[in-house]
């Protein structure tokens, strides 16, 4: 039974991190209604409901179809409103308005309920009615320009910074503590996620890096850039590629000595950046020496901050990952399981449902 057990979901269907915390919601424990279109969306791009064992967003809820232009099936999702703690969209501002079902309205009908909105730009400022996608949050909020090496073109971590790590994670976090507030006091509220935001957020501690003067405008040029040889990736003997963080002074110590570099005049000064290049040109020559087998013999496991760059298919075989079961599935169907992990109430992954798949058991519980 998860945390989040007895706890009521309406979802609007729609794309990237508004679904993606939906999936979390209902891998927590929550039950999750997702409100889905009868016909196709041609805006989709991707479209997941092709192969229904992809469509991992879509997991552990429970899937009604209906059309929102219909205002039968607007007072349907109504009465679902009336009976759940939250509720959540992520369309353009002023589309639920113009359905009948923005937060006033469900506010009515459930005072304490939770309104979580997710967009990329927010529901309100000179950008928040255009489109936008993952990259663009994050070129936009300051995340982008510090990626990638000198003289370089920027290059993004898909979906990860901006769609879910700026989107998805503060929405969540913003349902879980409105949630709190609705239990103490009875006042719902609603809840404007944008990726923009939660991107910038995040950045925490690398606005805190940049004012004390340890991170230029230049891309590459610092330790998070990889401008240092002990932050950086390097390729291997077999095409692979590892990677390196040795931070502190006692990890770059063992780093240096692991490689051989110990009684190297280039490294003996870890933060003098005038050393990097030739020290950096002698790492990477020593790990295009071998193979990323070999390396991980030499560095995994120990305190030199080190891991191999692996594939999807690669993480999911490697010891230490399968040891803590974060991945199920298998082959194409490789999917994350629940993090973080609880010692006491278990969230479990629910099957993916078809469109519609349980529109009669929700419209039969609501006329009981």
């Amino acid at each position: 039974m998860g945390p989040l057990n007895g706890i009521k979901v309406v979802e609007l269907a729609g794309l990237g991190p508004c679904p993606a915390a939906g999936m979390i919601l209902a891998d927590f424990g929550a039950e999750v209604i997702l409100i889905e279109r009868k016909t196709a969306n041609p805006n989709a791009g991707i479209d997941l409901d092709s192969n229904k064992d992809a469509s991992f967003f879509k997991r552990g809820k429970k899937s009604i179809a209906l059309d929102l232009k219909n205002p039968d099936d607007v007072e349907t999702v109504l009465k679902l409103v009336e009976q759940s703690d939250v509720l959540i969209e992520g369309f353009r501002p002023g589309i639920t308005e113009k359905l009948g079902l923005g937060p006033e309205v469900c506010h009515q009908r459930n005072p304490k309920l939770v309104y979580g909105r997710m967009t990329g730009w927010g529901q309100t400022g000179p950008l928040a009615k255009n489109a936008g996608h993952d990259i663009n949050y994050v070129s936009i909020t300051g995340a982008l320009h510090y990626g990638g090496l000198p003289d370089d073109a920027p290059y993004p971590t898909p979906t990860l910074v901006g769609d879910i790590g700026g989107g998805t994670l503060p929405l969540v976090i913003g349902i879980t503590s409105a949630l709190l507030y609705a239990q103490n006091t009875g006042q719902g509220q609603v809840i404007d996620a944008a990726i923009c935001d939660g991107t910038i957020y995040s950045m925490g501690l690398l606005t805190s890096i940049r004012a004390q003067g340890l991170l230029r405008e230049e891309k590459g040029q610092d330790f998070f850039g990889a401008g240092s040889h002990w932050c950086n990736t390097y390729q291997c003997a077999d095409g692979k590629y590892v990677s390196v963080q040795a931070l502190e002074p006692n990890f770059y110590k063992e780093l240096v000595t692991l490689c051989g570099f110990a009684d190297d005049d280039d490294f003996a000064q870890q933060n003098n950046k005038k050393l990097w290049p030739q020290a950096r040109a002698k790492m990477a020559a020593f790990f295009a020496s071998k193979t990323q087998a070999q390396c991980n013999d030499i560095l995994e496991g120990t305190d030199a901050c080190y891991a191999p760059v692996l594939s999807i298919p690669e993480a999911a075989e490697h010891e230490h990952i399968k040891a803590r079961g974060c991945y199920t599935g298998e082959g194409q169907y490789l999917q994350p399981t629940p993090a973080p992990k609880f010692s006491v109430s278990q969230p479990c992954i629910g099957e993916i449902p078809n469109v519609g798949q349980h529109t009669a058991e929700i419209l039969n519980s609501l006329n009981k």
